[in-house]
């Protein structure tokens, strides 16, 4: 893994080197017409000048003889301006092209290293749950469990089947939010009770950590349930993935006092830097520090969960649980909300 990061690095630095080079070539050689075209006109104006002494006697025809070297020097200095005039536009086309290319070429590697950290991320996480499963089962095939061994192992087989489930479900949906190939089915539905029950299941699901509720009752809104079902489930997945074992997450929803309607999801991880909190809700994008590295993650999490509160006319941000971690709240606005 390490030698295909130094790969990457190597193949990018040497793309840098020849960009680099080829730019200072064109640049090298449209200086060098320059020159050339300059030299040309000093050239024109000397035939002109040495023209001008066999054509009309400077002691003889004063008059005609300094207009015809005014007209010369004019002739002379506008070559040279639109010399240096078509020039500058040629330099400026060049270096504009160039730094679109240079933009683009990088926005590529960029997003091929994305798709690469994305596909070992992926591989990883879809190993771990079958691992899992495939051991728990043939410990059931191979042994002689009681019932309360058994149903622990098939209770955990459940458990890694579900988050592998979840995954492929985050896949799919992002290939489909991509291509515009989902749409979404809205319906009135009762939000407080969709969120409650999430959070029960979430709580059988996942016993590494303490998940704490404080829900608004009886608010309605119009949106899509599986798609809100989902917001939840990556907020707290994500959660789970970088804070302590055993620590607390907070759900609420509540309504702020500008009567809008906000999920927030809290941990007690190390937080997002100030920094980086644009960025975490890109597709593919994963924190760079030593913390992240070692969460598992696809970097679909977060995308969905953006994507999916902007098609039901929300807005989400991040910022500092006090007195540690990270807090991400989802605001619906007023007239979206309706609370029976």
């Amino acid at each position: 893994m390490m030698r295909k990061f130094f790969n990457k690095m190597q193949e990018g630095k040497s793309v840098s080197f020849i960009y680099l080079l080829v730019l200072a070539y064109t640049i090298i050689a449209l200086i060098w017409w320059g020159v050339l075209l300059f030299r040309q006109s000093e050239q024109i104006s000397a035939f002109e000048r040495q023209n001008l002494t066999l054509r009309i006697d400077s002691l003889a025809q004063p008059v005609e003889h300094q207009l015809e070297v005014q007209r010369i020097d004019k002739d002379a200095h506008m070559r040279s301006f639109k010399y240096i005039g078509e020039g500058s536009i040629f330099l400026g086309i060049i270096l504009l092209g160039a730094l679109f290319v240079y933009r683009a070429v990088w926005k590529y590697m960029k997003l091929s290293r994305q798709q690469q950290n994305f596909m070992m991320a992926v591989t990883h996480e879809l190993k771990s749950p079958i691992a899992a499963a495939k051991l728990n089962l043939e410990t059931i095939r191979r042994h002689k469990l009681n019932e309360e061994k058994q149903a622990k192992l098939i209770d955990n087989t459940i458990r890694e089947t579900n988050r592998l489930d979840q995954l492929c479900n985050n896949i799919l949906l992002a290939a489909q939010l991509e291509t515009h190939n989902y749409k979404l089915f809205k319906e009135p539905l009762d939000f407080s009770a969709l969120l409650e029950a999430n959070i029960r299941e979430l709580r059988n699901r996942i016993g590494t950590h303490v998940i704490n509720a404080d829900i608004l009752p009886h608010v309605r809104m119009e949106g899509d349930k599986l798609m809100l079902q989902i917001i939840l489930s990556n907020l707290v997945e994500n959660a789970v993935k970088y804070a302590p074992r055993n620590s607390t997450i907070t759900v609420r929803l509540f309504e702020s006092e500008h009567h809008h309607l906000k999920l927030q999801v809290a941990d007690e991880g190390p937080g997002v830097p100030e920094e980086e909190r644009e960025r975490i809700f890109l597709k593919f994008y994963r924190l760079g520090n030593e913390n992240t590295r070692k969460a598992k993650g696809s970097g679909l999490g977060l995308f969905l969960t953006a994507k999916i509160v902007e098609q039901h006319d929300g807005t989400i941000r991040v910022k500092d649980n006090l007195p540690t971690g990270a807090c991400f709240e989802i605001t619906w606005p007023e007239y979206s909300v309706q609370t029976a």
